[in-house]
């Protein structure tokens, strides 16, 4: 029960990943509020988690499910009142929702949807990390979660807005924990893996003349498969929102591959390097011996 107590907003919580981390929250003790675009999927979820809350021998814990857009300033800002004004408070932040946006070929795909996929992906970040600020400034603590994706650490030809934007999420995650350096905010990125949801059936409709031939047979093979675990990366979010990850910040984890568990006897070493960060390789990294000036 590493959540006794606290309040945790999540986006994009209707359903897949979203879900699973409102499910781990609460197994952890949690209160959550949910919001998603789609009034039907947010009030399916909601009684869903509710549903779990009935089956817990803990009474008192809350969900608060709530339809906005976090791409909209004033939805956001309407969302971060109801969560603290119904739930008492807010301790956490999950910035989960997100889209692939329009697959194809830069030349080829349309603007509006490319510039909306940015908007939802990054400014749906942004924004509500914006909003939670002056609470979590006011307490002396808070967490922050941004989902990242496999778009961030690689191209992702033929889904360029969604690895654009994911990148800007991890670099945007950096910066804005030296902004709140000394403030015990923590600030964090996860790579939760290659998960079964509605993502990947988005590339599979979508066929290999628009996401290309690699990319879809990799998804064609991770269906297959299974994918990774949804529960692997709810558990790092779980443990990032928790006050063992105190902290543990700036950081961009993959919860298949980072031994995150780990990290709170590596806060030390953690602080003083770039370990877990985006950086640019330059040719001695590769034991080159060109390219010093």
């Amino acid at each position: 029960m590493m959540l006794q107590g606290r309040k945790i907003l999540i986006t994009g919580a209707s359903q897949g990943f979203g879900l699973a981390v409102a499910e781990r929250c609460i197994a952890e003790g949690a209160d959550v509020a949910i919001c998603a675009r789609s009034r039907e999927s947010i009030e399916r979820a909601a009684a869903a988690l509710q549903a779990t809350l009935e089956t817990k021998a803990v009474t008192g814990q809350r969900v608060l499910a709530t339809v906005a857009d976090v791409s909209n300033p004033k939805e956001v800002d309407a969302l971060v009142a109801e969560t603290v004004h119904v739930l008492g408070g807010l301790d956490g932040l999950v910035n989960n929702a997100g889209v692939y946006g329009p697959k194809g070929l830069i030349e080829d795909v349309d603007w509006l949807e490319w510039a909306k996929a940015i908007e939802i992906n990054l400014f749906g970040t942004i924004l509500p990390c914006r909003a939670v600020l002056p609470a979590f400034r006011a307490r002396g603590w808070g967490k922050i979660v941004n989902l990242s994706g496999g778009g961030a650490t690689a191209p992702l030809p033929r889904l360029s807005a969604y690895a654009a934007s994911k990148a800007a999420v991890v670099r945007f995650t950096e910066t804005l924990s030296e902004e709140l350096r000394g403030t015990k905010i923590d600030v964090n990125a996860v790579a939760p893996g290659a998960l079964n949801t509605r993502l990947l059936e988005e590339v599979l409709a979508a066929g290999p003349d628009k996401v290309g031939q690699a990319f879809y047979d990799r998804s064609l093979k991770q269906k297959a498969e299974g994918g990774a675990p949804l529960e692997k990366g709810a558990a790092l979010i779980a443990f990032l929102l928790s006050s063992a990850s105190d902290g543990i910040t700036g950081r961009l984890l993959s919860a298949v591959w980072d031994p995150w568990a780990e990290l709170p006897a590596r806060r030390a070493e953690l602080d003083k390097s770039d370990i877990y960060t985006l950086r640019r390789i330059v040719p001695k990294d590769r034991g080159k011996d060109w390219g010093d000036s």
